[in-house]
């Protein structure tokens, strides 16, 4: 899995909190068969900013979490 398919599948996961305005990823709504394949996609977005691939803020704003 790339970087671009990671970020498309954690926007399956993009969920509205309960403070107004504010998204975050939830795995809670993966189905079991998903979630492994949710957290593969977790690690592999966390890794990438950490190598500086890409900024978190730039993450966040693919997701639509920013």
């Amino acid at each position: 899995m790339h970087l671009n398919e990671a970020i498309e599948l954690l926007k399956k996961i993009v969920k509205y909190s309960t403070i107004d305005g504010q998204k975050h990823l939830d795995l809670s709504v993966a189905t079991a068969h998903e979630r492994p394949n949710m957290q593969r996609a977790l690690v592999i977005t966390r890794t990438e900013v950490e190598k500086g691939t890409i900024t978190d803020q730039e993450l966040k704003q693919r997701l639509g979490i920013d």
